[in-house]
């Protein structure tokens, strides 16, 4: 994939909820099998709350469960010189 494809790929954290993939990936198990993906769908939503039966995929489960995360990243530690 070229650094302009990889550019292209856009990840999401949604507010107690999925993490939503745009762009053009791969996406693969452990194992390398590779999930077929719909070619007219401009994104996907990868579970993670952990309770979807369409795991990885995210099928509304965290609703179901009040799965909460915060969306926010850790600030990073300043590197001393």
């Amino acid at each position: 994939m070229s650094d302009a494809a990889v550019a292209a790929v856009k990840i999401t954290v949604r507010p107690n909820g999925p993490l939503r993939v745009e762009g053009p990936f791969v996406l693969s198990d452990a194992d390398g099998n590779v999930w077929e993906l719909p070619a007219d769908k401009p994104f996907i939503s990868l579970c993670r709350c952990g309770a979807s039966e369409k795991r990885p995929f995210c099928d509304g489960s965290h609703k179901r469960i009040g799965f909460e995360c915060a969306v926010s990243p850790l600030p990073q530690p300043v590197p001393e010189p």
